[in-house]
C-alpha cells in the first residue's frame, strides 16, 4: 500500500473564506480519525485541500463517498467553482518541522 496525497483544488464563494475556514473544523471532525489533511492558499486566490490518504483505493473510495458525509456536504457549499482533484503517489517525506 502506497500513500497518496490528494490535491483538491477550488476557488471560495464571494464573501464565503472566513465561514469556509471556521466550518472547516466540524466538517474534518467527521474524518479526522482516519485521515489527515491541511489547507491552503495559493497567491492566485485559489485554495487547495490536501488529504494524504493510505492509499490510492482508499483516496478513490473517499471521493465516491464524500457527499454522504454531512459536514462535508455542508461545507462544500462554500466552493464556488471546483479545479478537480489530482493524485499523486507519495516518494519520499520528512517529518514535520520542530517547534525550538
Amino acid at each position: 500500500m502506497t500513500t497518496t496525497v490528494e490535491f483538491a483544488r477550488f476557488t471560495v464563494r464571494a464573501g464565503a473564506e472566513a465561514k469556509l475556514v471556521a466550518d472547516r473544523p466540524a466538517m474534518l471532525a467527521a474524518l479526522r480519525a482516519r485521515f489527515p489533511a491541511c489547507l491552503t492558499r495559493e497567491d492566485d486566490g485559489t485554495w487547495v485541500d490536501v488529504p494524504v490518504w493510505r492509499s490510492r483505493a482508499e483516496a478513490e473510495e473517499a471521493a465516491a463517498q464524500i457527499n454522504t458525509v454531512p459536514e462535508c456536504a455542508a461545507w462544500f457549499e462554500h466552493i464556488a467553482e471546483s479545479g478537480g482533484l489530482r493524485h499523486g503517489e507519495v516518494l519520499d517525506a520528512w517529518p514535520p518541522l520542530r517547534a525550538e
